[in-house]
């Protein structure tokens, strides 16, 4: 075990982890330059493209130090984003060390504290890591002086690199033999091992990663999850080298999979602990907790023949995703679909265009919306998080909705749109720290609801680019709801109702009513869309018919004539609104989705 060492990198978004991952295998031979491709840990086609990592990976690094001693590096590569913290804290939760990597132009940022503050709590050795040296803009001591100002980090610990033209990468490695510890635990003792990703294998079934602390065990070995109960039997045990080298067993100390005939990754809990059935350990790993969803959209098919293949893809996917959560829905407008919750908006993004790209699917969904709890008149609660479950606001006694602890980091010049921003959307108990001269962090308790939309893609524009944004829920607080129902030609169309706080109700009517009227074509009648509370209209929208001109052959004489038979055409256009049925295209309701800009 003196020959082990378990650490995993961290950094804010876009900071160069999955590069600085690449260049460690190089070093580390695992693959010849023929074969090799960036973000050769990252094996969905959606993750290269958008340069994110969504799954947790593992590699072990063979690596001999200039002392001449052979070790054994465990690399457990983490998701960046805010939506996967659970699984990066779970991640950490395996190893002893970590390399805390800090953009030499951007300097620390939002998620950059957060992930400090994450390997803190697990007491793990940090080494701070200045990338991107090679930048012309990058600025080695002022980034060295963010890191024993804002993070109280000795500045004179950092190793420097450039993950991209591979400079450092020796220095990298030494450091996390010298500096993080070998891992305790003894091989005799019953088996403790911590279950921190799961991924799907269509021939093997679900394959867990596991980190052992205690005892060992092998192919032939009836293991038992803890928080289910679940036994199985093992078939197959092994290290990560980019492919999978199966061993004859796993022991104290190291880092591998398991496959064990289980059948999806939803039977596969993330932070659960791994024991031996015959001679279990005393007590799970701590920190284990059920994943909840946070955001909830509907989804429903294109075309309605199209149900069963949505439903089939959905399972396929679940397989896959264990935090995807779904059950059955229906609406008039769009006929059968799927409630399903989501871990935050990057991960309902992602559902979203791998059940179109990998399942090919044609799918709309609806808002998102977040789950409010209302407490009647009998003094029993409910939690709502679909607009169609809506109580009856008679029998409502109290609203609350989730609030969460928003820290946003940012360049000082652009402080006023920020503050400006965020009190647009119900932010509250602003406070304002000055970390370094010329930046600022500043902490907003905010309604959840309001941040779901597109409040990221809003501060990116107006901090052009340089504003980072990290959040954790806090509590449910009490708030004034209500519902917004939109109706089209005095229907009432269920797909696009909100649960919105009282002040925003009108904003969101206007807002709605208008892009309904770009998208919903011309009919030969006079079309009002509208958006209401209860019986009361709040804001409209009006779409003129197409008019014929009956009075094109009088010419002169009376006026009576004229009269007449624009009067006959009103008639005929009143009786046309009644039995007319508004036909309104998919595409209107992608664009209630849409923010302003785009």
């Amino acid at each position: 075990m003196r020959q082990i060492r378990n650490f995993s990198i961290i950094a804010h978004i876009d900071h160069g982890k999955s590069t600085l991952a690449d260049r460690l295998i190089q070093h580390a031979g695992l693959v010849d330059d023929r074969e090799f491709r960036d973000q050769i840990l990252d094996n969905m086609d959606i993750e290269r493209e958008r340069g994110i990592t969504i799954k947790s990976q593992t590699v072990v690094l063979p690596y001999t130090s200039r002392s001449g001693e052979t070790f054994q590096l465990n690399l457990i590569d983490t998701p960046g984003h805010a939506d996967f913290s659970y699984e990066v804290s779970r991640a950490l939760a395996s190893c002893e060390g970590v390399l805390l990597l800090i953009d030499a132009s951007q300097g620390v940022q939002a998620q950059t504290i957060a992930n400090l503050y994450a390997a803190m709590e697990h007491d793990l050795a940090i080494i701070p890591v200045i990338n991107k040296i090679d930048l012309p803009s990058a600025d080695i001591d002022r980034a060295k002086e963010q890191i024993d100002h804002d993070l109280g980090l000795d500045s004179e610990n950092v190793v420097l690199c450039s993950a991209k033209e591979g400079k450092g990468i020796e220095e990298v490695l030494e450091a996390i033999v010298n500096r993080v510890p070998p891992p305790g635990g003894d091989s005799g003792k019953p088996l403790s091992a911590l279950i921190f990703d799961a991924h799907y294998d269509p021939f093997r079934g679900a394959i867990a990663s596991c980190r052992v602390f205690d005892g060992k065990f092998g192919p032939g070995d009836l293991i038992r999850f803890m928080s289910t109960g679940a036994t199985y039997k093992v078939e197959e045990v092994g290290f990560f080298r980019l492919h999978r080298d199966p061993q004859k067993n796993l022991t104290a100390g190291s880092v591998g999979y398991v496959i064990a005939g289980i059948k999806t990754v939803a039977d596969i809990r993330i932070g659960d602990t791994m024991t031996l059935d015959s001679n279990p350990a005393a007590s799970a790993q701590p920190g284990f907790k059920d994943v909840k969803p946070v955001v909830f959209s509907s989804i429903y098919p294109i075309s309605s023949d199209d149900y069963p293949s949505l439903a089939d893809a959905l399972d396929k996917y679940k397989l896959n995703d264990a935090a995807l959560v779904y059950q059955k829905d229906s609406s008039i407008a769009l006929g059968q679909g799927f409630r399903c919750g989501f871990l935050g908006l990057l991960h309902l993004d992602i559902v979203q265009e791998r059940l179109e790209r990998e399942f090919d699917q044609s799918i709309i969904m609806t808002a998102p919306s977040v789950q409010y709890q209302f407490t009647l008149d009998d003094d029993s609660s409910i939690t709502v998080e679909n607009p169609q479950y809506y109580p009856d606001p008679i029998n409502i006694k109290e609203a609350r909705e989730p609030f969460i602890k928003a820290v946003l980091i940012l360049p000082e010049r652009y402080m006023g749109a920020v503050m400006k921003l965020c009190l647009e959307r119900r932010g509250s108990n602003p406070r304002v720290v000055y970390p370094t001269p010329g930046r600022v962090e500043i902490t907003f308790d905010m309604p959840l609801a309001e941040v779901v939309f597109d409040f990221y893609d809003r501060l990116k524009t107006v901090t052009q680019g340089y504003g980072s944004f990290d959040y954790e829920l806090t509590e449910y607080r009490e708030s004034n709801l209500v519902k917004l129902d939109i109706l089209v030609n005095g229907e009432r169309v269920d797909a696009l109702s909100l649960i919105v706080h009282r002040d925003r109700a009108r904003d969101w009517g206007v807002q709605v009513c208008d892009r309904l009227k770009e998208e919903i074509p011309r009919h030969n009648f006079k079309i009002a869309i509208q958006g209401a509370i209860g019986g009361k209209i709040i804001s409209r929208s009006t779409i003129s018919p197409f008019r014929k001109d009956v009075t094109a052959k009088c010419y002169g004489g009376d006026i009576s004539r004229k009269r007449k038979l624009l009067e006959k055409q009103k008639k005929g256009k009143k009786r046309m609104k009644m039995v007319g049925a508004v036909m309104i295209p998919q595409s209107a309701f992608v664009s209630v989705l849409k923010t302003k800009d785009e």
